[in-house]
């Protein structure tokens, strides 16, 4: 059984169509007959009189869809008297369709224009997908050409980079943010590190407009940047990403206050320029490639995964990206060595690890999801009931809901107890004795396929991934703790 919610609005301009009420016990009669629970609380009806033109002038239909995007899902199907009442905007109607098909699994539809199940409808649907995909092109375009004139005139683009803020259209400094910016401009034309700068700026709790820790390239983006020095810059092609020398880029003279002036902007610049040139010959073509523990290590220090610097060794993509101040390098066939010689501990030991914070690792997320499902099937059952007290319901109709529901509950509910039974661990996250077995085998499989002369780099990783779920690197004591999944 699917839950249903409903959409009600009567034109302004055709006082020949259903009433409100008269929708609604169409749209009533229309779900029972296909097996569908629309709730009270899913009934939303716009007041007489609401333009249907733009979504964001009709209040009933924003509420519906804030609703839809809460989790777990609320409803399956938007149930509507014809497709012109859910938007007289084509825009609108592919833009909120889409979204509630493509990103909530809840679809739209019409009780009086059903497009059928005969071979006839894969052309109808095939239309729609074609207009959506027209519609969608075109609108990027009209944005890319708006953009373009925007940018040609000085004018501010998106959204406002730190430092400034858009005040009626038009780039305004934040003091105390500018001030970062200038002082970041300063330290690099002064001799200044992009990882050191950076690390300075965390320690001292500053963050990107996102609320993201700063990265090198986030330094270097600040510096290349020429808002700063008064200038926009715009690339209808597509987005910079770190090629700031994009011959196709606009760049036009802007129309706010500059934070760096022109002195300064040149000494960082052209100082930029000379580290470019003096560290080229030490570049490394990129690492590209599977090899045996790839995607399996992370830094003891923040965490994040270690990956190829060169084609030899490991390092943190933190302390890369100048998040972390602890750097792991080490080589590759150093780090595969340590992680086959615990391996070889753990079975001797019989100390598997399997979880993190007293729990198992492996049903976390499967029983979450299924937690979810379980506490929506249950809403369906209250609601079920709800229907047969206000009398939508006959007693004979709830009874079949109710069973049907209930099937379901006792379903994902012993679903839910094998997933949290599935990996049993003492006091210490480590595996019980009863799993020693399974685990001594699948260590001992993963022993063999680092050992193997036969197997590829990217059979081994596919081997290793299968038993380890993620192995902890400590650069100080050089040690590695291994999580089973």
């Amino acid at each position: 059984m699917k839950l249903a919610a409903c959409y009600i609005r009567v034109s302004t301009d055709d006082q020949l169509e259903y009433s409100p009420d008269s929708q609604l016990e169409a749209i009533r009669r229309y779900a029972k007959a296909n097996d569908m629970l629309l709730p009270e609380e899913f009934v939303f009806i716009e007041q007489d009189g609401i333009s249907g033109r733009k979504a964001d002038k009709r209040p009933e239909f924003q509420r519906m869809i804030g609703i839809a995007k809460t989790k777990p899902k609320p409803f399956d199907v938007v149930l509507v008297w014809k497709f012109s009442r859910f938007a007289r905007n084509r825009e609108d109607s592919i833009v909120y369709k889409s979204m509630l098909r493509k990103q909530l699994g809840i679809e739209v539809v019409s009780i009086s224009e059903n497009v059928g199940d005969d071979k006839m409808s894969v052309i109808f649907e095939a239309m729609i997908e074609a207009m959506d995909e027209y519609y969608s092109i075109n609108l990027a375009e009209e944005v890319k050409r708006g953009m373009t004139e925007k940018a040609k005139r000085g004018e501010a683009l998106s959204i406002a980079p730190l430092g400034y803020k858009i005040e009626n259209k038009k780039l305004v400094i934040v003091p105390d943010k500018a001030e970062i910016i200038h002082t970041v401009f300063e330290k690099y034309a002064a001799g200044g590190t992009l990882r050191g700068i950076a690390e300075w700026l965390n320690d001292i709790g500053i963050r990107t407009k996102r609320g993201n820790m700063i990265e090198n390239r986030t330094i270097e983006y600040w510096l290349r940047n020429p808002v700063y020095h008064g200038y926009i810059r715009w690339t209808p092609t597509g987005k910079t990403r770190r090629n700031y020398d994009n011959p196709d880029s606009i760049i036009t003279k802007g129309s706010h206050e500059p934070i760096i002036d022109d002195e300064l902007w040149e000494r960082v610049q052209e100082r930029m320029r000379e580290q470019k040139e003096k560290y080229v010959r030490y570049r490394h073509d990129s690492v590209t490639g599977t090899y045996a523990v790839s995607g399996l290590f992370r830094c003891s220090s923040c965490g994040k995964a270690m990956a190829r610097s060169t084609k030899e060794f490991l390092q943190c993509t933190g302390y890369a990206h100048g998040t972390c101040k602890q750097t792991h390098n080490i080589r590759i066939n150093e780090i595969t060595a340590i992680l086959s010689s615990v391996l070889s501990d753990d079975v001797k030991n019989n100390t598997y690890h399997i979880a993190d914070d007293g729990k198992a690792a492996l049903s976390r997320s499967d029983a979450s999801i299924i937690g979810k499902q379980l506490e929506r099937e249950r809403q369906k059952l209250t609601r079920a009931k709800e229907a047969y007290l206000n009398g939508i319901d006959t007693a004979e109709e709830y009874r079949a809901n109710k069973r049907s529901i209930q099937d379901e509950i006792d379903r994902l509910s012993d679903e839910l107890e094998r997933q949290q039974n599935a990996v049993k661990t003492d006091e210490n996250g480590l595996a019980a004795p009863e799993l020693y077995d399974v685990y001594r085998k699948r260590c001992e499989s993963a022993i063999a396929a680092i050992e193997s002369k036969t197997m590829t780099e990217a059979e081994k990783n596919s081997t290793l991934k299968g038993i380890i779920r993620k192995a902890v690197f400590d650069k100080e004591s050089r040690n590695v703790l291994i999580f089973y999944h």
